[in-house]
């Protein structure tokens, strides 16, 4: 004994994805923590009990990270921080995103799979990944299954995850050359704050045509959602303000926002549709967007 207590001896003891896997799949109704940034306001905010609960923040399988044959790997329990270091030189544009993720210490110890797995409408990461094709890895005891992680959204509240499975890693395609990519955030403040809308886009131009384009959004729907009467609407036509404008009425088919707190459901609609437009200006400009930031790198 000490002054303060018992001290263990150290142990060569430490967190197995697999022995993780086997007691979820035991214990479904369990709440996975990673990060806690989003269930510890459950608790705090909503005086939820979550007991019991399975913390997953020490499985070093959970925070794998790996390329291969152009598709980049991340494991569920990597971090905000860890996951904009793998794709700053890969995914710029998904770099930028995750710096208007909350602050340092959220994107410290907040999760890519917490992220995905909550299932929020308004979850940042969701609309990037399901804009570049990304797939998600889910497992359940031993088992495992993989999905496009547009269809793991149902409704709101719903996704595609049986009791007992969990996200275990997504795996995002690099985008080929040709494709423009762009995540722009709305929101009232710059820094630290929840999304009004948010647009993804990957469009390849070729030849000053549109080859092919995947826009999703958050903030416009119940889940994040594609935009596929747009796309549509853009694909095999001329890259010309004209086409981009035409497009713009898919959006009446595509989406139906509410209002709330953050936006009016007429803000969200007109966000969107000129989010679509600033990507056409900034392929087409040829200056640099000008972005107002808290800080400036020295």
């Amino acid at each position: 004994m000490t002054a303060r207590g018992w001290r263990p001896e150290a142990s060569s003891c430490r967190a197995d994805l697999d022995d993780f896997a086997a007691l979820y799949a035991k214990t479904p109704d369990a709440t996975v923590v990673a990060g806690a940034t989003d269930v510890g306001l459950w608790v705090t905010k909503r005086f939820r009990a979550i007991a019991p609960a399975i913390f997953i923040g020490g499985i070093a399988e959970l925070k794998a990270i790996g390329e291969a044959k152009g598709v980049l790997s991340l494991g569920a329990g990597v971090s905000y921080s860890e996951a904009r270091t793998a794709l700053a030189s890969r995914i710029p544009a998904f770099a930028a995103l995750i710096d208007r993720i909350g602050g340092e210490q959220v994107r410290n110890m907040g999760t890519l799979g917490g992220n995905i797995a909550n299932g929020s409408p308004i979850g940042d990461t969701a609309p990037a990944l399901i804009a570049l094709g990304a797939t998600l890895v889910l497992r359940k005891g031993a088992k495992r299954r993989r999905m496009a992680i547009e269809d793991f959204f149902i409704a709101y509240g719903k996704q595609d995850r049986q009791k007992g499975e969990f996200v275990e890693a997504v795996d995002v395609p690099i985008p080929a050359a040709g494709t423009h990519v762009a995540f722009h955030k709305v929101s009232k403040r710059r820094d630290e704050d929840i999304t009004s809308t948010l647009g993804a886009f990957a469009i390849a131009i070729n030849g000053g045509k549109v080859t092919s384009a995947r826009i999703a959004y958050g903030g416009m729907a119940a889940t994040p959602k594609r935009a596929k009467a747009v796309e549509a609407a853009l694909v095999g036509k001329p890259w010309t303000r004209a086409t981009v404008e035409a497009a713009m009425a898919g959006y009446d088919k595509d989406f139906a926002p509410i209002s709330d707190m953050r936006a009016s459901a007429g803000y969200r609609m007109l966000a969107a549709r000129n989010l679509l437009l600033r990507v056409f200006l900034e392929t087409t400009s040829g200056k640099k967007p000008v972005t107002v930031k808290r800080r400036e790198a020295a």
